[in-house]
């Protein structure tokens, strides 16, 4: 039996080994499945879990809805696009999606290099639902991106504003930041109406909205853009502005203010004086104010349109003595006191007034409070709540108070419409919609008056609008300057001035009115002076010259024709004319 067993005792070693290495095996597979399993078991939980995460409807605080929202399209009154909306990707991620950050970080890199690193690598980490990472990309780079195929990553079709005329209508239409939404002009306006509601509701998105349509017309605006940015070269001034208005429903058929900016750059608006100066600039008018000081007296039936003024001596209060810029030293009638546009004779007319009656008149005019109009950039003026006796005297040639282009030339469209106050509008409205929002201001003749004086000033020897009636021949013109000197060092400036031609036309059926601006000019040549005769008021000319035709206004250069606008009385005691 020992013999037996001893001669067994290698087979029996070297079966027990292998029963160990088996043993061994086993234990391993059995180790390395339940690690496959727990790996699988781990990544199907993952996925599990990204699968039953809420998708956040909020991007970094914006609805989707509010993101992908549309505007609607904004047209001039022909029907030409003044502002679209275009359709373009954006790039964001959800970074509690994104398995591999550092490989994301990488990839993405290798499509758009301009990001950084470290600002990348941030935004993909965490557990956010949504980031931006880069927005209005190109289709192309959508494609280059989407071939990644890099989880978490993922693209949002926006609206995006685009203004095809770019700089022309900048101050009009505004503009809309990154997430179309409007921050200036009418395109706030409108968010401020109806625009953002509908969007709130979902309504916006990716509907075709009703467009806008407003009053201006590109074609005029055009032109008095481009008068305007050719007279800032021709003049060599800081800035320059005007605006047009139909006088009979208050609508803006043009509005301009250079420096301005490109609105399909909102940037751009930051640029120091690219502010628009028709709405939010307040100034002293200068001359331009007379119109409403001869409004105001004619209208109270303290003076007549055949009165006359001692203009032969200053007017002294206290240690000042007022006197005229180019004096005739004369009695003046009450037609030579505008046309001479004479400091002293229009002080007499608005003493013979009152200055408290003179400055309720103000009021009457609403030149004491804000605007009603559309821009939410505008500027309340600054006008004494009362008069002195100098004060009145220096508020009727228009110094010592400040109001905007937009208060001129609502004034001046009551002026010669016949009397009627309306709150001027970038919106359409018909005639019968704004007579319901007419407010008298003057009598019919006062209206009348005002227009005959208007067009004296423009067709007489030395009327200071007669350089803006030779620039517009046969359109029948009229209107005044202003020449305001600046305020420098707590001083008036000769040096520094800002001229205005207000103006209305054709006067025989007025239709128009328009205040031009130009800021700080300088002599266009050694014949021509900075008063506003020889900028404002022959830029003004220009400007009808082009776009009366445009208007459906035929020129007409019948001396019959400005016959007509002389009052009957006027034409009894001065039958000359002057």
């Amino acid at each position: 039996m020992a013999a037996i067993t001893e001669g067994h005792a290698p087979t029996i070693a070297i079966e027990g080994a292998r029963k160990q290495r088996g043993n061994l095996t086993q234990a391993r597979i059995r180790w390395m499945v339940l690690a496959v399993v727990l790996g699988l078991g781990l990544v199907s939980g993952r996925l599990v879990q990204l699968g039953m995460a809420e998708t956040d409807q909020t991007i970094e605080g914006q609805t989707r809805d509010a993101i992908t929202a549309t505007r609607p399209p904004i047209l001039d009154r022909n029907g030409l696009e003044m502002a679209v909306d275009i359709r373009v990707p954006s790039l964001y991620a959800e970074p509690r999606r994104i398995i591999d950050v550092e490989e994301a970080v990488r990839e993405l890199r290798t499509v758009l290099p301009d990001l950084d690193e470290d600002w990348l690598r941030d935004r993909l980490t965490g557990d956010q639902g949504f980031v931006w990472v880069k927005r209005e990309l190109t289709p192309a780079i959508q494609e280059a991106v989407m071939r990644l195929g890099i989880p978490g990553i993922d693209f949002i079709t926006e609206s995006k504003r685009f203004y095809p005329g770019m700089n022309e209508a900048a101050h009009i239409l505004g503009s809309t930041n990154v997430d179309n939404q409007g921050i200036a002009g009418i395109e706030r306006h409108m968010d401020s109406e109806s625009v953002a509601l509908l969007q709130e509701l979902g309504l916006a998105r990716g509907n075709a909205l009703t467009p806008v349509e407003l009053s201006v017309d590109m074609r005029v605006q055009h032109v008095l853009h481009e008068q305007l940015t050719d007279a800032m070269t021709r003049y060599q001034a800081i800035a320059a502005a005007g605006v047009m208005l139909d006088i009979h429903t208050g609508e803006v058929i043009a509005l301009a203010s250079v420096p301005d900016f490109n609105p399909n750059e909102p940037a751009t608006a930051l640029v120091k004086d690219t502010f628009n100066r028709i709405t939010s600039g307040i100034f002293e008018p200068g001359s331009i104010f007379k119109t409403v000081t001869m409004a105001g007296a004619l209208d109270s039936g303290a003076v007549a349109i055949t009165d006359q003024f001692d203009a032969r001596y200053g007017i002294r209060f206290g240690r000042y003595t007022i006197d005229d810029f180019h004096g005739k030293h004369r009695i003046l009638a009450l037609p030579e006191v505008y046309k001479y546009s004479s400091n002293i004779g229009t002080i007499r007319i608005m003493q013979a007034m009152g200055k408290d009656n003179y400055r309720a008149f103000l009021s009457r005019m609403k030149f004491d409070e804000r605007v009603q109009f559309e821009l939410p950039e505008m500027r309340v003026p600054t006008v004494p709540d009362s008069f002195s006796e100098v004060g009145a005297a220096t508020a009727s040639f228009g110094h010592g108070l400040s109001v905007s282009p937009l208060h001129m030339v609502t004034a001046y469209a009551a002026f010669v419409n016949g009397g009627n106050y309306i709150a001027p509008t970038l919106y359409k409205r018909d005639i019968a919609e704004a007579e319901t929002l007419y407010e008298r201001v003057l009598r019919p003749e006062t209206s009348a008056y005002l227009r005959y004086l208007m067009r004296l000033n423009a067709i007489s020897t030395g009327g200071s609008g007669s350089q803006m009636n030779k620039a517009a021949q046969g359109y029948r013109v009229g209107g005044k300057t202003g020449t305001a000197e600046k305020v420098v060092d707590g001083r008036y400036s000769s040096n520094k001035v800002t001229n205005f031609f207000a103006s209305a036309f054709p006067l025989d059926n007025p239709r128009y009115a328009m205040v031009i601006m130009v800021d700080e000019p300088k002599a266009e040549n050694a014949q021509s002076g900075t008063t506003a005769g020889w900028n404002a008021g022959t830029l003004t000319g220009r400007v009808v010259q082009r776009v009366a035709p445009m208007l459906g206004i035929a020129p007409d250069f019948s001396e019959a024709v400005d016959q007509q606008i002389v009052p009957a009385e006027v034409r009894q005691l001065y039958p000359e004319g002057f």
